[in-house]
């Protein structure tokens, strides 16, 4: 007569498993979801920012060239081409300073270094875990003091200050030479655009902030 055995049942090492719940519990954070979260938000709002970029043809459009009568006709030229093309200038500053620093590696690789420095030092990392380098502790508040001595290193004392100022000078002269001399009576701005939103950088500024907005939540969890 065969007997079957009994199934063998599985047995769980409760200090084992204590233990890992114990480990897992006392880890600090992971700040990765509030950097993933915060990238996001930057590339929808560049992207809803692309959206309402002009058609290039119109940029270079060599018909509607002339010279300006005085500095106050090209003032008022500049001021209502940037209305309309504001998307497509700031495109051309950032690809004018973009091939800056590509042309200057070290530029770029300190600017990554610091913006790199900000996001995963101080930005990002939980606020109850220390920084430690080379076996010392530094608190919040030295970690900031270090950041922006450094910071002030890199913009004011290598050349990545001379380079990005350059840069944006001779985008800024690429935008104020191509409003001045292109006439604006054939453009036609949409009603809904605000006329308050007229500033340089007021496309930036407020896709930056309304990304930093939504990726607030996310970095204060994981500074708290």
């Amino acid at each position: 007569m065969t007997t079957t055995a009994p199934p063998i049942l599985p047995v769980t090492n409760q200090s084992s498993t204590t233990t890992t719940v114990a480990s897992a519990q006392s880890q600090p954070p992971v700040a990765t979801p509030a950097f993933r979260a915060f990238i996001n938000n930057v590339s929808e709002n560049l992207r809803n920012g692309f959206s309402q970029r002009r058609n290039w043809s119109e940029l270079v459009d060599r018909t509607a060239f002339s010279k300006p009568e005085s500095v106050s006709d090209a003032a008022l030229r500049i001021r209502k081409n940037y209305s309309y093309f504001r998307v497509n200038y700031l495109t051309v500053v950032a690809l004018v300073l973009g091939f800056s620093l590509v042309t200057n590696p070290f530029s770029l690789f300190m600017l990554l270094g610091l913006l790199a420095s900000w996001l995963f030092l101080y930005l990002f990392r939980p606020s109850d875990q220390p920084l430690v380098v080379l076996g010392r502790s530094f608190s919040d508040r030295e970690t900031l003091g270090i950041l922006t001595v450094f910071s002030v290193f890199v913009i004011f004392l290598t050349s990545v200050g001379s380079v990005l100022m350059s840069a944006l000078l001779i985008g800024v002269a690429l935008v104020c030479g191509h409003g001045a001399f292109r006439v604006p009576e054939d453009l036609f701005l949409d009603e809904q655009e605000p006329t308050a939103n007229t500033g340089f950088l007021s496309f930036l500024g407020g896709a930056a902030s309304n990304a930093a907005a939504a990726a607030a939540p996310a970095v204060i969890a994981a500074r708290v």
